[in-house]
């Protein structure tokens, strides 16, 4: 079999074919692994499915809690209910202030660490790197080396024991469950053996994990409370709650969604042997990344969907990011293959979509 695969300035052909074992909760079929599931030319499959992996048999470790996350996480979601409160008082501006806060910093994690850093979509210039390291700092969501290993492993053992948010433990633990308990030991196992060195590589990364915790202080909460209270005389209280307590806790929740919702609720025109689903309500918030069926079935897509800026503002800022020369080498899958896929392995509901 020979597929073929786009990128913005050139077209590869691979003729590898090999065989996949694809899950879906206990059902188990082969599949042939050819062009549509590989980007030969990123020289990286760690975010390919691993068929060779068993969990274990005997009985599961025990749960063990982690009580700072518990308690730290309990705590911020009640700052985010009183924040609730006070939007009716906080300035117009304010708000929208907040909400520029929510969008860079969803960015660092949708442009940046998933499709940039994770999947290697697409390659980006030293500047706009930079600027995602930040807007990623403002999100808090693990620093970039950190995100990127867990979420290799999330696609490379998808929905077993080393997935680090394995949806088929439930809605609450792929959500937010996985942060409150301890690793399984084999999420620790095969994060440990993963290929990383492209990201060790990148030194703005790494500048980043060094010195993550008090960017973190600065960008997800200093600087989003100080600004409303410096330049227009907001309450210290607005605008610690709003722009940063409120707008980071619903980018938490946002980006949980993809683990939890998109992997339970939707359609699977893609592939209906694996769990991550199609859903536009996920993608609406987590700005076009809960097309998960797509995504787990074209990991290498730098769209994550068919449907270009359809409910898909990272891949809209992406394309402006290529127009101002910032990034380049866009990997897109052809709709010729896209198609294919559709009618071997998808669920049918394409036809009446």
């Amino acid at each position: 079999l020979s597929k073929e695969f786009s990128s913005t300035s050139s077209t590869t052909a691979v003729d590898t074919v090999t065989s996949r074992v694809t899950r879906n909760g206990n059902a188990v079929m082969k599949d042939l692994l050819n062009h549509e599931d590989l980007a030969g030319d990123r020289d990286m499959i760690d975010d390919i499915f691993d068929e060779t992996y068993r969990e274990k048999e005997g009985p599961k470790p025990p749960l063990r809690y982690v009580w700072r996350n518990i308690i730290l996480m309990s705590l911020l979601h009640l700052g985010a209910l009183f924040a609730l409160t006070l939007i009716p008082s906080a300035k117009i501006q304010t708000l929208a202030w907040a909400l520029l806060c929510f969008l860079v910093s969803a960015l660092g994690i949708t442009a940046g660490s998933h499709r940039l850093w994770s999947h290697r979509s697409y390659k980006a210039t030293l500047p706009l790197r930079i600027f995602l390291t930040i807007a990623n700092s403002m999100a808090f969501q693990n620093d970039i080396y950190e995100w990127v290993r867990d979420h290799r492993v999330h696609h490379k053992f998808s929905e077993t024991d080393a997935d680090p948010h394995n949806a088929m433990r439930g809605f609450f633990f792929s959500h937010i469950g996985w942060l409150l308990v301890r690793k399984h030991p084999d999420v620790i196992e095969k994060g440990q053996k993963l290929d990383l060195s492209d990201i060790k590589a990148d030194k703005v990364v790494m500048f980043q994990r060094k010195y993550y915790k008090p960017s973190v202080v600065l960008l997800c909460f200093t600087l989003p409370a100080v600004v409303p209270w410096y330049f227009w005389d907001e309450s210290i209280v607005i605008s610690f709650f709003i722009p940063a307590i409120l707008r980071y806790t619903i980018g938490l929740n946002v980006t949980w969604l993809v683990n939890s919702a998109a992997h339970m609720f939707g359609n699977r025109p893609y592939d209906q042997n694996i769990n991550p689903r199609e859903n536009p309500l996920v993608s609406l918030g987590a700005l076009g990344e809960g097309f998960h069926n797509y995504h787990h079935t074209f990991p290498y897509d730098y769209s994550t969907s068919e449907f270009g800026w359809h409910y898909n503002l990272t891949t809209a800022f992406i394309d402006l990011m290529c127009l101002l020369g910032l990034a380049s080498d866009r990997k897109k899958v052809s709709k010729e293959v896209i198609l294919a896929r559709k009618m071997r392995t998808g669920d049918g509901s394409h036809k009446s979509g």
